[in-house]
């Protein structure tokens, strides 16, 4: 899904991150680079369905170290070799991951790799992902508990940082949550999630915490869709102007800020 790849990338360095570097599979790499002018783009070994590879492990290990935070997940697919990299990504990358769509999917039949990992880390499910990761049958269960069973995930996991998306995004960790109110109705659409995990990722790239990082992420993210559906209307929007409106969004923030 490299549409999810470019928008992910593409927030990233909309929210200040000073180059971002888009791992890709090495047949997409025209595909994707056609896309961006302003992201790098990286090629790696991929599996016969175009997914990324086992293979790619020491590529993406010794190219990481470049870099102050890496995001995983958005248009990875759910491939058995693609889940293996995942896993293994988890347990040996040095710096702080985001980590998302495809590769919290990843982590659903593993959880309690989340119990080993060292660095800092952020998960950002939608209600169904988090019912995968919590191995409950319906999204009902966690909609009805939102609060709750993010407090009952993040127990024991000190270096998590949960974000569970949806109508009042939270944010949790083992020693506070915030609640966030901005956004609206519209931007449940295709790949709103994916500009927030970018988002998240330029922010804990500018050296704020995890918390602080999914914080501002969430509350900037609802703001520029707010902005976007007083232009297009919720009926109307789509990821790419939730996008356009970030550098406003922004701009208002630190307007509001520095009184």
């Amino acid at each position: 899904m490299t549409g999810a790849a470019c928008l992910c990338s593409s927030a990233a360095l909309r929210a200040g991150a000073g180059l971002v570097t888009l791992a890709i599979p090495e047949s997409l790499q025209g595909i994707v680079a056609s896309k961006l002018t302003c992201v790098m783009t990286h090629p790696l070994p991929e599996t016969h369905l175009k997914t990324l590879s086992d293979l790619g492990r020491q590529d993406i290990l010794d190219f990481s170290q470049r870099f102050d935070v890496v995001a995983v997940g958005p248009g990875l697919s759910q491939c058995l070799e693609t889940k293996r990299l995942i896993l293994w990504l988890l347990q040996s990358l040095d710096c702080p991951i985001v980590l998302d769509a495809d590769g919290i999917n990843a982590l659903a039949d593993n959880p309690d790799v989340l119990r080993q990992i060292k660095k800092q880390i952020i998960l950002t499910p939608h209600p169904g992902e988090m019912a995968r990761l919590m191995g409950v049958s319906s999204t009902q269960e966690i909609q009805s508990k939102r609060l709750e069973i993010s407090q009952m995930f993040i127990r024991g996991r000190d270096k998590v940082t949960l974000v569970l998306k949806g109508h009042r995004t939270l944010v949790v960790n083992e020693e506070k949550f915030y609640v966030n109110k901005t956004g609206n109705p519209g931007m449940a659409t295709a790949g709103v999630g994916d500009i927030l995990t970018g988002m998240i990722a330029a922010f804990l790239g500018q050296k704020y915490s995890s918390f602080d990082a999914a914080q501002l992420g969430v509350y900037l993210h609802g703001l520029a869709g707010d902005l976007a559906a007083q232009e297009t209307g919720e009926i109307s929007l789509i990821a790419s102007d939730i996008l356009d409106k970030l550098p406003k969004a922004l701009l208002a923030y630190q307007k509001n800020n520095d009184r």
